[in-house]
């Protein structure tokens, strides 16, 4: 039977029908609340029940914890209500009238820029574009029902191409295609935008971004957007990978940093190799911001990358840096077991 669902502090109210979860009908009726993975792995969606009683559905243990459920903590990407419920989540106004699309696009360029990393750019149909925030993603609709979703790369001022930075997963689905017989003028299918995983413009707080490995994608694109829109907030990019090789574009921030003086870039690299001759940062990405900042309470964080990383820098950041629990944003990479969810 359907249940009401009232939003706090909004008041908002939507009604979930048959076997919804909580976010699918919320976004059906176009209430924009935070989501990332919509498969309980990545936490974006976590919000409050304030009242009222539900299932909490196929959830991930690491990213609900028990104490959160007995706090009355829950996954709405995964939960459906057991009757009428009120719910406390921070709705998101700025994605509200952007629209979902399925659309068809094809290969307009691919380019191999490390030996796991290829980007490739799209080209939607003449007369179609895709308005999106800065950070979202797009699912590419493969030929057996399954999906593979991507981050956006390019800006939203920049969108005659979407741009997106695909890992190699050995074994994978999708990126065993891409980095062998895909080819340019390929046509796909994607459907987006999709995630909440954009700047917050409501804040004057200055922001630092963490990004690990093809988790640079959503980032670049959100930086450039903020270029774009001349803030004057601190940015600082922190971007972690393995060895000099994985910093596929290391060139693009060090030209941001010489454009924009409230830019800065701190590579980290977490086992670089002899030849390398790395003089800078090393270890965890996150550890990197632990040592450079003693209190983080007055800024926001964006992280994007492996799920460990992801919650680590979380853990961290907010019990030992101060940080405010809804001033970290981020998008997880999550895999699946027979091939990429995410890249």
């Amino acid at each position: 039977m359907p249940h009401q669902i009232t939003i706090q502090p909004s008041g908002h109210r939507f009604t979930v029908e048959g076997d919804e979860t909580l976010l699918d009908a919320a976004l059906r009726e176009g209430f924009a609340l935070p989501y990332g993975c919509r498969n309980g792995a990545c936490g974006a969606c976590k919000g409050k029940v304030v009242s009222g009683q539900l299932d909490h559905g196929a959830y991930q243990a690491s990213t609900l914890k028990d104490e959160e459920i007995a706090q009355g903590r829950a996954l709405f990407c995964c939960a459906k209500p057991l009757s009428d419920m009120t719910i406390e989540v921070k709705e998101i106004g700025a994605a509200r009238d952007i629209t979902v699309k399925t659309l068809p696009c094809r290969v307009e360029k691919l380019e191999k820029r490390a030996d796991d990393v290829m980007l490739v750019w799209i080209k939607l149909p003449a007369n179609e574009r895709l308005q999106f925030l800065a950070g979202q993603y797009i699912d590419f609709q493969l030929k057996d029902g399954k999906s593979r979703s991507y981050s956006l790369a390019n800006p939203p001022h920049d969108d005659a191409l979407l741009e997106l930075h695909i890992r190699h997963v050995p074994g994978g689905l999708f990126t065993d295609q891409v980095f062998s017989t895909l080819k340019e003028r390929d046509i796909l299918r994607l459907k987006g935008p999709l995630g909440s995983f954009f700047i917050r413009e409501d804040s004057d707080k200055p922001m630092i971004f963490v990004a690990g490995g093809t988790g640079f994608a959503p980032i670049k694109g959100m930086l450039e957007h903020a270029f774009a829109e001349h803030t004057d907030r601190e940015l600082v990019l922190y971007w972690g990978v393995r060895s000099l090789k994985d910093l596929y574009m290391a060139e693009l921030p060090r030209q941001w940093m010489a454009g924009h003086p409230n830019f800065s870039f701190i590579p980290v690299l977490s086992d670089p190799e002899p030849a390398d001759r790395w003089q800078g940062r090393t270890g965890f990405v996150h550890q990197a911001v632990l040592a450079d900042f003693d209190d983080l309470s007055g800024y926001q964080v964006y992280a994007c990358g492996a799920p460990v990383m992801v919650d680590s820098a979380r853990d961290a950041f907010i019990q030992t840096r101060g940080l405010p629990e809804d001033e970290f944003f981020a998008d997880s990479f999550v895999y699946a077991a027979d091939a990429e969810t995410a890249a």
